[in-house]
């Protein structure tokens, strides 16, 4: 069965391929700006849902595939916060950030598509993450990288922000931005066992 990751983000596939899963990458054509919701959870999961809609769409009539789709954002005062549009943006994100803890939401769409046709199932993973309290000369020199401005939330953990995350409450996967455990549950609840999908 063909292994279907739903997004362009090479953290996503590398959680993958460390979890003996050897994805091929088929990136959805979306308009995320015109995309509303109630919350910030309820937004990701919406754009989960669409995102795999539009790869489930390009696929058509095709069988034998199992599709994840994910969307993050750091939610913190009520707010979602997913990648920062400038460096300046960058840099209040994290003037608001320091020495708090957030919520990062991670929508997931899973969709399976065998003999028995298409199932779907959408869920959100939620990590609570803590920051560190930096100094301005720290967050100028993290925005300077170039990192903060590519990914939802202003920081990737799995890269040069690691050190500035001081402790997280819930699954670390979520926070790179694919919950390995949600996704194995999703699957299961689809009828397909986590260990069949490995790359032998």
């Amino acid at each position: 069965m063909r292994f279907i990751l739903a997004s362009s983000s090479p953290a996503r596939l590398k959680t993958l391929a460390g979890a003996g899963i050897a994805a091929e990458v088929i990136r959805p054509d979306l308009d995320e700006s015109t995309v509303t919701a109630p919350s910030p959870a309820q937004l990701t999961a919406e754009l989960a849902r669409l995102k795999a809609a539009c790869v489930v769409d390009a696929l058509a009539a095709e069988r034998g595939y199992a599709l994840v789709a994910c969307d993050s954002m750091l939610e913190l005062d009520g707010r979602a916060w997913g990648r920062p549009s400038s460096p300046e943006e960058a840099v209040a994100r994290w003037k608001a950030m320091r020495g708090r803890t957030a919520k990062l939401h991670t929508g997931h769409h899973v969709a399976v598509a065998d003999a028995r046709g298409l199932r779907e199932v959408n869920r959100v993973g939620t990590t609570g993450v803590t920051f560190a309290d930096l100094a301005d000369d720290e967050i100028e020199a993290y925005v300077a990288t170039g990192e903060p401005v590519r990914v939802a939330g202003a920081f990737a953990i799995d890269g040069l922000g690691g050190p500035f995350v001081t402790g997280i409450t819930g699954d670390y996967h979520n926070v790179v931005g694919i919950s390995l455990p949600l996704v194995r549950q999703m699957l299961l609840d689809l009828g397909v066992e986590w260990h069949t999908l490995w790359d032998q």
